[in-house]
């Protein structure tokens, strides 16, 4: 049911303005039975709720890391399907991980294992599509990213990004969409486990001191104003909105500390790990701690058609030292229930391992993780059958994973916005996933 069907419910000065629509809706409110006290108890249920997740930092494994491989082996099936890693096991009764997840075994009480992620799309791009946007790809609509919405919903806090991709958006689905550029992620432009890193275009020019540029600041607003009373566009509005945000960000100390690595202790960069997953992660965390909201950073490549045994003993230790350690660094600084942290890729393999070692593209079913935020901990949820071949129990689907992130954010995902003059919901034909919910 509707109940924000009247002016009264809303707006208490227009209380008891006489018209058509509240005279049908008192009419149903007395067919139904339903007393006032329903009403409100009914629109407390139908509101957003209250945010559990302040922040959220998506992981994404690009390629589509393997379950098998990962976080749904199979112990006992065949070796054809079982594949070439043996298993750790995890601080969970009776749940193993791939072998080289030694550290994240070790976390796994404050972990949410999704085992039975599901969708249709075997092609990278139309997969990842789905796992930026929480939408299967459309000719007619270029769908926001979660980052981008979550920036056009909640805004910016403390002078930062609401949205960032480290090291810089990986690809046009993690883009704004229809929002339009000012919603768009800010990318750092440099890699934070190169040596010498530094975020561009934080540091005022050479020859440029504090007074100095306050001065052009003041200068560029009047030119701006000047041309925006010419010509109005969502590009104009767009750039107007990021030179806002790079001047803030600029003139601001804290804004600037928050991507410095170089404040953080030795031993903790070393716990992460001095390499591309580890300083990538860490620098998440700072970033969610002084105030973005959302953080995006890839790792790896995970298209393992081709010896697959080599290819993730490769990258996995990297992954596993680096995760393991955020789990435990915002634990630590009791971060870890104000911040959504997620593990995606696009689809999964294969349940046969195929003639060259590998497996190939399998969206049917595929892991992925989720802790904090609101988040149960210490479970999975959903079953895949004996071979990995099918969701067995408890299915995950995008518009559902989608509606669950919007809701632990505080956002209601079944919001329309406006693609132009078409109205589009934030997600379509999405439920929460209450089994995964602490």
């Amino acid at each position: 049911m509707n109940t924000n069907l009247c002016g009264f419910c809303n707006s208490p000065e227009h209380a008891w303005r006489s018209n058509r629509r509240e005279f049908l809706f008192v009419g149903l409110v007395g067919s139904l039975g339903l007393t006032l006290g329903n009403v409100l108890k009914l629109r407390a249920e139908s509101a957003p709720a209250k945010a559990s997740a302040q922040s959220v930092i998506n992981i994404f494994l690009p390629g589509g890391i393997a379950a098998q491989e990962s976080f749904d082996p199979k112990l006992l099936a065949p070796i054809e399907y079982r594949g070439p890693l043996g298993t750790v096991k995890t601080k969970l009764d009776g749940v193993y991980f791939s072998e080289p997840l030694q550290k994240t075994a070790q976390v796994a009480d404050r972990l949410c294992v999704v085992r039975a992620m599901t969708h249709g799309e075997a092609d990278h791009a139309r997969g990842t599509h789905n796992m930026f946007t929480g939408w299967r790809p459309s000719p007619a609509v270029q769908y926001p990213s979660i980052g981008s919405i979550v920036s056009h919903e909640l805004g910016a806090r403390n002078d930062l990004p609401p949205y960032v991709c480290i090291p810089s958006q990986p690809n046009e689905f993690a883009g704004t969409g229809f929002l339009g550029s000012a919603y768009g992620p800010f990318s750092l432009g440099a890699d934070p486990a190169d040596g010498g890193f530094k975020v561009r275009d934080l540091n005022l020019p050479g020859g440029v001191d504090e007074k100095r540029f306050a001065e052009r600041r003041q200068m560029r607003a009047v030119v701006d104003a000047h041309f925006s009373a010419l010509e109005k566009s969502d590009a104009l509005d767009g750039m107007d909105s990021f030179y806002q945000r790079a001047y803030a960000m600029i003139s601001s100390d804290k804004a600037r500390a928050a991507f410095d690595l170089g404040k953080e202790p030795a031993k903790l960069r070393e716990d992460y790990g001095h390499n591309a997953a580890g300083q990538r992660m860490l620098l998440a965390r700072r970033l969610v701690e002084s105030g973005a909201r959302f953080v995006s950073l890839t790792y790896g490549g995970w298209d393992h058609h081709d010896n697959i045994k080599n290819g993730v003993s490769t990258q996995m230790p990297a992954f596993d030292q680096a995760f393991a350690a955020l789990i435990r660094d915002l634990d630590g600084r009791g971060m870890l229930d104000s911040t959504l942290v997620l593990v995606t890729t696009e689809f999964g393999r294969t349940p046969k391992i195929n003639s060259t070692g590998g497996r190939d593209h399998h969206p049917k079913v595929f892991s992925i993780v989720m802790a904090g935020g609101g988040i149960k901990k210490g479970m999975v949820h959903g079953a895949t059958d004996p071979t990995g071949s099918e969701p067995e129990d408890d299915p995950l689907t995008v518009p559902d994973y989608a509606a669950t992130v919007y809701h632990l954010l505080g956002i209601d995902w079944d919001k329309t916005l406006m693609a132009g003059a078409r109205p589009v919901k934030i997600i379509k034909d999405g439920e929460i996933a209450k089994g995964v919910l602490a």
